[in-house]
């Protein structure tokens, strides 16, 4: 798999979770842990895209 394909599958994982902690949000029955958790996963992969992203050239 090449740099761009891999940062294309960790941002649209990214975008997965953002997507899944936006619709735990809207029902509070569901467990804060599972949210705290899917939050972390999404700052690891966030992590991740930053540093496999060239550096910006501004």
């Amino acid at each position: 798999m090449s740099l761009s394909n891999h940062l294309d599958e960790l941002k649209r994982k990214h975008g997965d979770l953002d997507r899944e902690i936006d619709a735990a949000k809207l029902h509070p029955s569901r467990d804060p842990l599972e949210v705290a958790s899917l939050k972390r996963r999404k700052l690891a992969l966030k992590d991740e895209i930053e540093k496999l992203q060239p550096p910006s050239t501004h």
